[in-house]
């Protein structure tokens, strides 16, 4: 079987297992657990991309306004036309948003362009050897790949404990997490 169709298939199972996690009672708890297993001392002062989350992942926002309030200096994603790299605008949690492709939200162009330190990045599935199973677009890829030729950054993906996996097809051009938080704990690669 082909690098292509494995994705699919594990796509198709890390979205119905982390359906099945995100219909539970735990969700709202989950992202106040973020905050307890986020490693503030190790990322102080940090320049910080989020995320804007997408109906069934782990939400950031309650961390992201937590992080704001400690003085760090805020980005989200701006999705690019495909085959491009994120762009990354600065935003605070009090700055509106309109809306992006694939049902995201994202800071309107006039915002200053940054290039975060720590970067949140949105997955499916990951394994604890930092692999991760994204949507499918490449856009993390890209852009991590992108900005790791610029500056040391450090890509900690986002998640529910659940979503962890033993194994995950990945290809040549799949970037690896640094490393996770999720409402359960946090861990470096």
């Amino acid at each position: 079987m082909d690098i292509k169709t494995q994705k699919t298939r594990a796509r198709t199972q890390a979205k119905a297992r982390r359906q099945e996690f995100s219909l539970s009672d735990d969700v709202s708890a989950a992202a106040v657990e973020l905050m307890n297993h986020f490693p503030t001392a190790r990322f102080r002062g940090a320049s910080i991309g989020g995320i804007w989350p997408l109906p069934g992942e782990i939400d950031l926002r309650p961390l992201l306004e937590a992080l704001s309030a400690q003085g760090h200096a805020l980005s989200l994603p701006c999705t690019p036309r495909k085959g491009k790299p994120l762009t990354f605008r600065s935003w605070s949690p009090i700055d509106p948003l309109k809306a992006g492709p694939y049902g995201t939200r994202e800071p309107y162009p006039k915002q200053a362009e940054v290039f975060p330190a720590l970067v949140f990045v949105p997955l499916l599935a990951f394994t604890l050897s930092g692999e991760r199973l994204g949507y499918g677009g490449g856009f993390y890829d890209r852009t991590l790949a992108a900005m790791r030729m610029r500056q040391d950054i450090f890509a900690c993906g986002i998640a529910f404990a659940a979503q962890e996996a033993a194994h995950i097809p990945t290809g040549p051009h799949d970037v690896p997490l640094d490393g996770i938080l999720t409402d359960k704990y946090f861990k470096a690669f």
